[in-house]
């Protein structure tokens, strides 16, 4: 993984030091909270319902395990003992006091840590697929380029103040894994018909008050334009995007209010004068980022293991485990082994500093001490050994770190929701926490199959409901939580945005809502038809006729 230089170290100190200074003023009344208020969230720090939130960056989703153990003091030292990983690869706290913030982020420093850019009108942090560096099916690692877009966009002159925070992911592999369509600019790793590695460049793809599927403005990038091709979309935006309507200013109403091909000509034609100039990528500046993202010295094995096959074989609840949360590995002999923070009746997301603590070791011990975040809100060692997988998965269910469901229908996305929230219209995390109650029969999700619920406690949209096979969008009635259904939506290589069923269920009906959902699915799907599949073959009528036949 990618190590500070003497730039970033320096910059992440005087940030440090800057912030201590604003704060101390701040509590000396010297500084209002409307004065404040920018300074702060500079610093990836929200006032919410109750407390301060602090929402720290983890660069593409990596992190090293004396990273995670940090993160668990921290948690333990100025918070209540938890963290909650978020759809953006960064882990929030929710209760630190204000005072010791600065102390917070001096810790964070140590560590090669830091909570720059999680907010404010910026290029936010860049995210990645959650299986890079390790994945089957990758191209190229997503983090080389990950790495460079950081160190390019960090406090980047230009684009400090722009019309609306700005949202970039890279992924690597055919399988997208990273929403990349949903976001500002999504970065896919492309290899063209002369087998030259390059960049499809999707635009104008996001969430929120108006979902929208990204266009794609440019096929095959070259490596050496990345920076220089970025720099011309982002100029484009910050000249012509809206500062007017805060509902408005994203670049996907630009894309659309422009349309795809004008914004595409706009972008060339500032390319025109960017490309070839400065911010052309030197193969060998390429090289020494790649450098930090060489493979593990993974040994030569065999692609199958005879230890690991027999407990595979004689312990049930190890191999629901292997099922559900182990992937294929780019090396024979070992695998993806991912830790699914949505146990039954728990908050998505949520991990506490004894949890972090124990990831920590195994990916000390067992995975070359590397691990990922991913989207979706669970955890990842990349790289196990086969023959290392039982003792992981012991350590995991001794720490409630074992549930065998990731992807599967309690794998559920949630935003913290009313709990924390001051935009927030409804829960989130009790719906999700009834719904993982309900479909707690690990026979029944297995049943029931690949099946992505999420959930939003507003039209913001931080729990992704918009792209859920199921999603549920928390809304407010006269003071009452209801919550709006819709169907159909996928973030993945098959973008689709979900559409609405109908009138919203109360908070008490949801639940029974996403049963009924479920129970049509199951009649009406042949053979090992997906949601998805069955709900394009039949319709959105079938599940709106059962739903809503009582009333």
């Amino acid at each position: 993984m990618y190590r500070y230089d003497e730039f970033d170290h320096a910059f992440v100190q005087q940030r440090v030091a800057q912030f201590r200074g604003q704060v101390e003023r701040r509590l000396a009344a010297e500084l209002s909270e409307d004065e404040f208020k920018p300074l702060r969230l500079m610093n990836g720090l929200y006032l919410q319902l109750h407390a301060y939130m602090l929402r720290v960056a983890v660069p593409y989703g990596t992190l090293s395990s004396k990273q995670m153990r940090r993160l668990a003091r921290i948690a333990r030292d100025y918070d209540r003992g938890y963290g909650h990983f978020t759809t953006r690869q960064n882990i929030q706290y929710n209760w630190p006091k204000l005072a010791e913030v600065p102390d917070l982020l001096a810790e964070l420093a140590e560590v090669e840590m830091h909570a720059i850019q999680t907010s404010g009108n910026c290029i936010r942090n860049v995210t990645a697929d959650h299986f890079a560096g390790a994945s089957a099916d990758e191209i190229e690692d997503p983090r080389i380029y990950a790495e460079i877009i950081r160190q390019w966009s960090s406090l980047h002159p230009e684009f400090s103040f722009l019309p609306r925070k700005f949202k970039i992911a890279v992924t690597g592999a055919p399988n997208d894994r990273a929403a990349v369509r949903f976001h500002d600019i999504g970065l896919q790793i492309r290899r063209n018909e002369a087998g030259e590695v390059g960049f499809e460049v999707i635009v104008g793809g996001g969430q929120g008050r108006t979902p929208v599927i990204g266009v794609t403005i440019r096929k095959f990038l070259p490596k050496a334009h990345l920076l220089s091709y970025l720099e011309a979309i982002l100029r484009v935006y910050n000249q012509l995007g809206r500062r007017d309507n805060l509902y408005k200013a994203r670049i996907k109403i630009l894309v659309q209010q422009t349309g795809a091909e004008v914004f595409t000509r706009l972008v060339e034609e500032e390319w025109d004068a960017l490309k070839n100039g400065a911010l052309t990528l030197p193969a060998e500046e390429i090289e020494r980022i790649e450098t930090y993202f060489a493979p593990p010295a993974f040994e030569t094995l065999p692609a199958v293991n005879p230890a690991f096959e027999a407990r595979r074989f004689e312990d049930r609840d190890f191999a629901r485990w292997v099922r559900s949360n182990v992937s294929a590995h780019k090396a024979d002999g070992y695998a993806i082994a991912s830790i699914s923070l949505k146990p039954e009746g728990g908050a998505p997301g949520d991990a506490t500093a004894e949890q972090m603590e124990v990831v920590a070791e195994l990916a000390e011990i067992y995975s070359f001490d590397e691990i990922l975040i991913s989207h979706e809100q669970n955890l990842v060692l990349p790289h196990v050994k086969l023959s290392d997988l039982p003792a992981v998965w012991d350590k995991l269910v001794k720490h409630e770190l074992a549930t065998p469901n990731i992807g599967l229908l309690t794998d559920m996305i949630a935003c913290p929701g009313l709990d924390y929230c001051n935009l927030a219209n409804a829960r989130s995390i009790p719906v999700a926490q009834r719904i993982s109650q309900r479909f707690s029969d690990l026979n029944r999700q297995h049943e029931i199959g690949d099946l992505k619920i999420k959930i939003s406690g507003c039209i913001n949209a931080c729990g992704h409901h918009h792209v859920g096979h199921i999603g549920i969008l928390g809304v407010d009635k006269k003071g009452e939580e209801f919550y709006q259904i819709t169907l159909g939506g996928s973030a993945d290589e098959n973008a689709a945005v979900g559409k609405i069923v109908g009138p919203a269920f109360s908070y008490d009906d949801v639940v029974d809502a996403i049963d009924s959902i479920v129970a049509t699915y199951l009649d009406r799907r042949q053979e090992d038809e997906k949601f998805n599949d069955t709900y394009a073959r039949i319709g959105i009528a079938p599940f709106k006729e059962k739903l809503y036949a009582a009333a």
